[in-house]
């Protein structure tokens, strides 16, 4: 089992702001992603696609934990290009009006036979520009 990837970063806003652009799809649009099924329920299933219209990979997640305003927990996964899955957790930790954004995704090494666009550096450098970027700057407004 290979080291999970963690990525974390404050942000200048509170917990439950931060937890809003996380968990609210009309939100989610415009700093990670499109997803029309999203659904804050524990065992709900949400699809969705890469920007730019390619469509070329289908991302399918399903909701595994909720801790309003602390913690969002799903599973990742290709199921055009395989059935295994990964892990991704959201954690928020509020301090003074700050929130440290910690997200840790494992088992990157399920993905490991589909290519150079599934590596753990890909993944590393996607998430820290969704959050270290597209959130930070979207929250910090």
């Amino acid at each position: 089992m290979s080291d999970p990837i963690i990525v974390q970063y404050t942000i200048n806003a509170p917990a439950n702001k931060v937890w809003n652009a996380l968990t609210n799809k009309s939100e989610m649009k415009f700093w990670y992603f499109d997803i029309l099924d999203f659904d804050l329920e524990v065992g709900k299933v949400f699809n969705f696609y890469e920007p730019g219209g390619e469509n070329k990979y289908h991302h399918q997640c399903e909701i595994v934990e909720i801790i309003p305003n602390k913690k969002l927990k799903h599973t990742w996964s290709y199921p055009d290009f395989s059935d295994l899955k990964t892990m991704v957790t959201w954690e928020l930790v509020l301090e003074n009006d700050i929130t440290l954004v910690r997200l840790t995704h494992e088992e990157i090494e399920n993905f490991k036979d589909l290519g150079d666009g599934f590596s753990m550096e890909n993944f590393t450098g996607g998430w820290n520009t969704i959050i270290g970027q597209s959130l930070k700057e979207y929250l910090e407004k």
